[in-house]
């Protein structure tokens, strides 16, 4: 009961922050989301020498695609926020790196990736880790459920504990636009068309977030106290 009552002071404190809990960072995030941010910090997944996931439908490669998808949110989002790339062009930027230099670029990380597994899953997901990612996650997850035109045994919207969701010091989200994996989804996401509707989606659920914080969003998930994501957990 104790640890209960400290886990719930601790949170409420760290909500108390100017802008519902936007500008004070911490390791943890244990506090609302975000709101009223101006800077955004877009990541590309994979690039240089890690590839990321391919089609054998389309032959796209995961790297190339969020590449695109970055370019096109930052457009979507156009001069109203600030937007700072993790990576603008085919280079190799480890996930620690990644991760460490977060808080020094912006308020918020979005980490852009297309995913791969069995054939038959299709569907957008979304990953986070901290309390202030919460709001974020459910408006990014919203947005791209919202695009897909169907869904077959994707996970939604996850909290996982991966580099990219439980180390940057800001609130932060891990995308998967779509399963490179599954033939018709594949397609889709060499659709520059589709590539342009999710982008929207995503810049969507930023200036959704800047102006209205966590409302709408639903109950914030208790705090978790976990160590950082390392090289050695699962496979990301």
């Amino acid at each position: 009961m104790k640890l209960v009552i400290a886990a719930a002071a601790l949170l409420m404190v760290s909500c108390a922050g100017p802008g519902g809990g936007g500008s004070t960072r911490d390791t943890w995030g244990h506090r609302a989301g975000p709101r009223g941010f101006r800077t955004v910090v877009l990541d590309a997944g994979h690039g240089g020498r890690d590839s990321g996931a391919r089609s054998g439908v389309t032959g796209a490669l995961e790297k190339d695609l969020t590449m695109d998808m970055v370019q096109r949110v930052k457009r979507e989002l156009g001069g109203s926020f600030a937007v700072r790339m993790m990576r603008e062009d085919d280079r190799f930027v480890d996930l620690d790196e990644r991760a460490a230099r977060a808080a020094a670029m912006g308020d918020v990380l979005v980490s852009i990736h297309f995913n791969s597994g069995p054939s038959s899953v299709r569907g957008p997901e979304t990953y986070y880790w901290r309390v202030d990612s919460h709001g974020l996650a459910v408006r990014m997850q919203r947005g791209m459920a919202a695009v897909s035109p169907a869904e077959n045994g994707s996970r939604g919207m996850v909290r996982r504990r991966l580099r990219l969701t439980r180390n940057p010091e800001i609130p932060c989200v891990l995308i998967e636009v779509g399963y490179l994996s599954n033939p018709g989804e594949a397609r889709l996401c060499s659709d520059a068309g589709y590539r342009q509707r999710m982008a929207k989606a995503v810049a969507d659920a930023i200036r959704g977030q800047a102006a209205q914080g966590d409302a709408g969003t639903g109950m914030l998930p208790p705090p978790i106290f976990a160590p950082p994501s390392r090289p050695t957990d699962a496979k990301e």
